[in-house]
């Protein structure tokens, strides 16, 4: 899956500047995305600063029979692929407008959903405060969604997350 994401402008908004930006949008946002949005680490704004993001799928990183989080991060630093800012779950939403439809509505409990996008960044807390953000495109709507989950989860091979591409 190619997510059309290349060069993304990361920062620049206020968190209530961004939070008016992402309902201009009409993009939903789950209890954890609004958790995550209200962490201390979105006070600090600050110029934006291009990246080039990259999509993977695990098992194109080698994890053919799925991995933690841990072992996701360590297998894209070997491909030359960084994590993403913490904060750049809700620009990245933005800027990617073509996320194709999932086609189960239903949340799958203890694995991503189908043709979502997991944003790979350093969790900003425990395993009870959301690990970070993933976009999804649900009955043509747009969610920034947060999740949680212990450093022992397993994603799948299939699944698809979001690096920053080179260094």
């Amino acid at each position: 899956m190619s997510a059309g994401l290349q060069a993304v402008a990361i920062g620049g908004l206020s968190r209530s500047a961004l939070k008016l930006k992402l309902r201009g949008r009409e993009i939903q946002l789950n209890e954890f995305a609004n958790q995550l949005v209200q962490h201390p680490v979105f006070d600090h704004m600050e110029a934006p600063l291009v990246k080039k993001f990259a999509t993977r799928r695990l098992a194109d990183l080698g994890l053919n029979d799925g991995a933690s989080l841990a072992d996701v991060f360590s297998a894209a630093r070997r491909h030359a692929l960084s994590l993403c800012p913490v904060t750049a779950g809700p620009y990245l939403r933005l800027a990617y407008r073509e996320q194709p439809t999932s086609k189960h509505s239903v949340l799958n409990v203890g694995k991503a959903p189908e043709s979502s996008l997991t944003v790979a960044s350093v969790a900003l807390g425990d395993d009870d405060f959301p690990k970070g953000f993933y976009l999804r495109t649900v009955d043509g709507q747009q969610w920034l969604r947060g999740y949680r989950c212990t450093d022992e989860h397993r994603f799948s091979p299939n699944d698809h997350f979001i690096f920053v591409a080179g260094s």
